[in-house]
């Protein structure tokens, strides 16, 4: 097997396929009108994850991680509206696969070190503030 084929990254944790499709579906319809109930667009976004995990490659997964962050991190600044829980839990499970990256080889680790900041504070900021996004 080629070096460019590896999938040594599939072994990291079952978590994100599981989590993902669920939680990252609700953020992506927050500002959509929805023209899919949240199951179907549950249903499409675990399409998508299947499809990069059984046909992708380990640098197509960590850009689908790359998109999962921003739209938390937009939720979590409030530059998007969304789903504060649902930005939560998907702030972790990408936070925690990122933090596994550290046992494999390759620059993965070093490539999502900036995601891991931005997720780290994103958690920070859903923790404390309160559901309904008001600060005040």
């Amino acid at each position: 097997m080629s070096p460019r084929r590896s999938l040594v990254w599939l072994g990291l944790t079952p978590e994100p396929e599981r989590e993902l499709p669920t939680t990252v579906a609700a953020l992506r319809t927050a500002v959509r009108d929805l023209a899919h109930t949240p199951a179907e667009a549950a249903q499409a976004e675990r399409h998508r994850v299947e499809r990069l995990i059984l046909h992708g490659t380990q640098q197509r997964w960590l850009r689908y991680l790359a998109e999962v962050t921003g739209l938390v991190t937009a939720v979590a600044g409030g530059a998007r509206p969304g789903d504060r829980r649902a930005a939560l839990r998907a702030a972790e499970v990408v936070l925690d696969h990122h933090r596994m990256l550290i046992g494999l080889p390759g620059t993965g680790y070093g490539r999502t070190a900036a995601d891991r900041r931005a997720l780290e504070s994103a958690v920070r900021t859903l923790r404390t503030a309160p559901p309904d996004g008001d600060r005040g």
